[in-house]
């Protein structure tokens, strides 16, 4: 059997996988990418192309590097189609935004940390994570039909929704986050299609909910001819036919009358809270497999970005140190928590608000509240909002005042959840006390909604 000895040890050459791995190999340590697609294949993921964040990513693959995959960086707000209410919200987006190709930025990032020294190895399957005394050291994997192993001081999950490392580690000593079910997640379906004359609203995400409570809608413009249509439900609704479903809407859309479909994929993603921990000894999570994405929009990659950054410096740290335990990979966590990891938990309530309260009533409430408000909801997971506000809002929302009543209700148990991140713990013993207050925070948000408990 053939064994591999890098320093770091990365599965999944997506955007985490390719960050941590360009920031390892900038640092002048050996790092290897295992990715089970071929070369060719490598960089083509299920996504709605919508990359937020744009004008700042990590410095290990900069923003000049992949820039050449931003197909549309017009676009400057959502469109949110109501038909329920026969209304159109138009909803300002904070900050730079791209629609991108996917399949290229996919090839740039892989590029960029290749340049950056790593070493991708294509066509490559793993199958069981080698574990000694508890602490994650190595891989086995099959390279092109032969077995084959990897063993590190570190290695690093990047490989995606309910990823199989996580299946095949014993993570119960840890404090890792296990808490994790299918229900937690969203199955997506997409495809890129070629339309005859440009799209009206080419400077717009467009979003629309589907028949059914649990689902929404997506028209992202990668150009004014080419737009990424897709689907996504969460998965512990009743399923969906989603090809279909997608269809039936389409065929209601004269611009897309005649489109001719360029690509075609569909892929898991979590709407859920990022994993309370990344971390087990020897092991650490980053991206779509630790729940690094924005709930409530489904927008991951720079997420991901910065917590391969962070892993990767994590990481470095930790073999310069010696100590790869859960008390020497931890700042990676921290540093999760105070970037994003904390507005994406408080945005997660909302979802469960949704879940219990029906998406219906809650768009048709929507429909009256002002648009950058709902801006600041999204994407920050809060916002302010005055009394004389909410007498305007009380007025135009008379239809709604109860499913009003919980909206302003679970704001305020966000902005508690909020504010109970900024407290992450400095160190894994402190960990559990901090997880039981938080679940303490989440008892009343389920109680508030009325939803059954996510989590």
């Amino acid at each position: 059997m053939t064994t591999y000895e890098p320093d770091v040890a990365i599965v999944g050459a997506g955007t985490g996988g390719c960050y941590a791995a360009a920031t390892i190999a900038r640092a002048g340590y050996d790092v290897t990418i295992v990715e089970r697609k071929s070369a060719d294949e490598a960089g083509h993921i299920a996504c709605g192309d919508a990359l937020k964040g744009a004008d700042a990513f990590p410095e290990a693959i900069p923003k000049s590097a992949i820039e050449p995959a931003f197909t549309n960086t017009d676009v400057d707000h959502g469109r949110f189609e109501i038909p329920q209410e026969n209304a159109v919200l138009d909803i300002p987006v904070p900050g730079e935004l791209a629609v991108i190709d996917r399949l290229e930025y996919g090839k740039l990032i892989i590029d960029g940390a290749e340049r950056a020294g790593a070493d991708v190895h294509y066509d490559t399957v793993v199958q069981d994570v080698i574990q000694d005394d508890g602490r994650v050291t190595g891989l086995r994997a099959t390279r092109q039909g032969d077995p084959i192993e990897y063993r590190g001081d570190v290695v690093i999950d990047a490989a995606g929704a309910l990823s199989i490392l996580q299946d095949k580690a014993d993570l119960g000593d840890a404090t890792f986050d296990t808490n994790v079910s299918y229900s937690q997640f969203s199955s997506a379906y997409r495809e890129v299609l070629e339309v005859d004359e440009p799209v009206e609203w080419d400077d717009a995400l467009v979003l629309k909910p589907t028949e059914r409570a649990a689902g929404y809608l997506w028209y992202f413009p990668r150009t004014s001819t080419q737009i990424n249509v897709g689907l996504g439900f969460q998965m512990g609704e009743e399923p969906m036919q989603l090809v279909e479903s997608l269809k039936r809407d389409l065929r209601n859309r004269p611009e897309f009358e005649n489109a001719t479909v360029v690509d075609k994929l569909g892929a898991a993603l979590p709407t859920r809270r990022p994993y309370d921990s990344g971390v087990a000894p020897g092991f650490m999570a980053i991206g779509d497999a630790a729940g690094h994405v924005n709930p409530t929009t489904g927008g991951g990659i720079a997420g991901a970005a910065y917590a391969g950054k962070y892993a990767g410096e994590a990481a470095i740290e930790a073999i310069e140190t010696g100590d790869t335990s859960e008390a020497g990979l931890w700042e990676y966590n921290q540093r999760v928590m105070d970037h994003f990891g904390g507005r994406y938990a408080a945005l997660d309530v909302y979802n469960i608000l949704v879940g219990a309260t029906g998406l219906d009533d809650l768009m048709g409430l929507l429909a009256t509240l002002p648009a950058e408000k709902l801006s600041d909801a999204l994407y920050s997971g809060s916002a302010n909002v005055g009394l004389g506000l909410k007498l305007r809002t009380a007025i135009k929302s008379f239809d709604h005042w109860g499913t009003l009543y919980d909206l302003y209700e679970t704001k305020g148990q966000a902005d508690r959840l909020l504010d109970h991140y900024e407290d992450y713990p400095d160190h894994p013993k402190e960990f559990d006390t901090w997880q039981a207050q938080r679940d303490g925070l989440m008892d009343v948000v389920y109680a508030t909604t009325g939803a059954d408990a996510k989590y």
